[in-house]
Parts: C-alpha cells; structure tokens; sequence
C-alpha cells in the first residue's frame, strides 16, 4: 500500500473533494486523472462500472504512480469482498461501495485499506461504523438530502460522512452540504461533462476542480 489508512482518511478531510469517475479507454482514464490532479485533486475514486474496469485501473495505479505522486486511487462500485480483493491487489488505496457488505469490510481491515460503503439509514452507519468504517458514504445524496446529515450528526458527532449524488460544483450546494456536517463529497458528472471529454479539452476539466476545491475552502471558512 503507497498510502497509510491514517493518510487516506486525512487527504480525504484536507481537500474536501473525491472525484468519482470511469472511462473504458486507459488513455482518457490518464488524461482525466492528471487534469484534477493539475487541479489541485489528492483522492480520486475509480469506479468498477465496465467490463475489463481492473485492468484499466491496474494500469491506471502504475501509470499515476510515476506522474501523479502524491494521487491516492480508490475504487468505487465495489459490491462483494473477492472484487475487492481484486483492485487491493491491483493497488486501490482505498474501497469505496453503493451498499454496506460486512464481507467487504473484513477484506479491507485485513489489509488496512479504507472501506467506505453506502448507507441510506442511521441503522447502516451504525453497523458499518461498528464492522471498521471510519468514513461512510451517504447514499443517494440527492434521494437523502442535507437534512438526513444533520440529524445524524446529532445523536452520534462522531461520525464522517462523505456525499455522493446530488453534490454540484456550486457554492449554495457545497455550502449546504458542509454547513449539515459532511468530512468530505464525492462528485461525478458535475466534474466531468460528457462534451468537455468528448472535446478532450482536459484544461477545462482541472479548472472546475480546482474552482470546486476553492468553493469548499470558501464554504468551511
């Protein structure tokens, strides 16, 4: 492992943003990467969406190892333990899931890799809290809102909580979410526009990541 659990979780609270991303071709998987690296980017999150997606992340980890140094890659998507044994073994420096799988955690704790999975109750965060997890994943952001954050945050202060889905690069979005008490947020979409891409304008690309990161600087102030 290139990172520490310890480094992971405090990269992850330091800058604020995981971008969350997948592309079939290696080459734009590199392009998009070293832009919100350019960006200011330290936490990027692979996701398992296609076939063949650990053979471009394995490339993807030795590639960014050499230009990227200071880049920690994690895989998202990740639903059962053996795939995600296959990206640990790959280099994932930290797992990330739509769902909480306790085998999924043991997996992760064996290695000391971060497992952060997707909870949609208090009763979720609670277990995944209790099986290791030191950062859970709200969602869906958008289906929960901020309002599910703050009245987790409540009862139990404890927690750190990062927000996938329903997160835009806009300062009223960024805001409402740290305000309700999120570690951090995961982004897709909103940071990769399907034309800019398709455009291969990559400058564009680390300049909304790092107006994002500006944002959540501005908004945590």
């Amino acid at each position: 492992m290139k990172f520490s659990k310890i480094q992971v979780l405090q990269t992850m609270q330091a800058t604020g943003i995981v971008p969350v991303f997948y592309h079939a071709s290696v080459e734009v998987a590199k392009n998009v990467v070293k832009a919100c690296y350019d960006g200011g980017i330290r936490a990027f999150e692979f996701t398992n969406r296609g076939e063949f997606a650990h053979e471009v992340f394995g490339e993807l980890v030795k590639w960014a190892a050499k230009e990227c140094p200071e880049l920690i890659l994690g895989v998202g998507s990740v639903v059962d333990a053996p795939t995600a044994a296959l990206y640990i073994q790959l280099g994932a420096n930290f797992v990330v899931g739509p769902l909480f799988n306790p085998e999924v955690a043991k997996v992760c704790n064996r290695r000391l890799v971060p497992y952060t999975p997707g909870c949609g109750s208090v009763t979720e965060i609670g277990y995944a809290q209790e099986a290791g997890c030191d950062l859970c994943k709200v969602f869906p952001g958008d289906v929960l809102g901020a309002n599910f954050v703050k009245g987790l945050k409540a009862p139990m202060p404890w927690s750190m909580l990062i927000v996938t889905g329903g997160v835009k690069p806009e300062e009223s979005n960024l805001k409402t979410w740290f305000d309700a008490g999120v570690t951090c947020v995961g982004m897709g979409s909103n940071l990769f526009p399907k034309e800019v891409i398709a455009a291969k304008e990559w400058g564009k690309i680390a300049e909304l990541c790092q107006n994002a990161l500006a944002i959540v600087k501005k908004v945590r102030n």
